[in-house]
């Protein structure tokens, strides 16, 4: 596909983006201030959401999606390979969530208000002690909540779309609370939007919810970390698992 065919599907999202999301913050902002209910903005910020990537021309497929349970907030840990990947797993969550993100997109305009009203959960990148505990109780309120944590526990996008090693703070929120783990294997984004490059290629994207996994049947966080790292590699294509094997 050219280049020109990849400019024209970045701008139809982005035509999107611009057009309906301030709307939905100019009206859902004051009527949640109003209310002191959220729903209505969250819903409507994920239609928006789901909107921009139609029109950009991806197609989302859906795969065990029945692996998730009902009445009890999960934490989504998901591979990441792309820009695209929030955009298209968080609408995909048919409850609630609060995704943990790059502190400066919450300083972002009408979005980042938004954001900070719906729960997101700012994470300053470096390796501060007292901000990663910081996040780790944010996250740990928004799951007593009932709300869901989506969390990419790559910490980045990878480079080459092979699934990396995991970072241990997710693991230290999991261990801690107890919730669930969803481990999701995401897929065909890796082309969409590759790092270093904000054009968007249309094509499939691929979201696999796999069996959850309860942090109480494992001793360790290691055990517990890898266990999930073994799950996702397991589900993602040859191209994208890891270029050392999971034990």
């Amino acid at each position: 596909m050219s280049k020109l065919s990849n400019l024209f599907a970045t701008l139809k999202l982005l035509i999107v983006y611009i057009t309906l999301g301030p709307a939905v913050g100019i009206v859902g902002i004051p009527w949640t201030l109003l209310t002191k209910n959220i729903t209505w903005l969250y819903w409507a910020s994920m239609w928006v959401t789901r909107a921009g990537v139609r029109a950009s021309g991806i197609e989302v497929r859906h795969l065990g999606f029945d692996n998730i349970p009902t009445g009890r907030a999960c934490i989504f840990m998901c591979n990441h390979v792309s820009n695209l990947d929030p955009p298209i797993l968080v609408p995909a969550i048919p409850t609630r969530c609060s995704v943990l993100l790059k502190k400066e997109l919450m300083n972002i305009p009408i979005l980042g208000t938004a954001m900070h009203m719906g729960g997101f959960i700012p994470v300053e990148r470096g390796h501060r002690r007292d901000a990663a505990q910081a996040t780790v109780a944010a996250a740990t309120k928004a799951i007593a909540g009932g709300l869901n944590i989506v969390v990419f526990p790559e910490g980045t996008r990878a480079i080459d779309g092979r699934l990396s090693t995991f970072k241990k703070g997710p693991f230290f929120l999991a261990m801690g609370t107890g919730a669930p783990i969803i481990p999701v294997a995401i897929s065909g984004t890796e082309t969409m939007m590759r790092k270093g490059s904000s054009l968007i290629m249309p094509g499939v994207a691929t979201i696999q919810m796999l069996p959850v996994i309860e942090p109480a049947d494992y001793p360790s966080r290691e055990e517990l970390m890898a266990a999930v790292h073994k799950a996702i590699a397991a589900a993602l294509p040859e191209r994208m698992k890891p270029v050392t094997p999971v034990a």
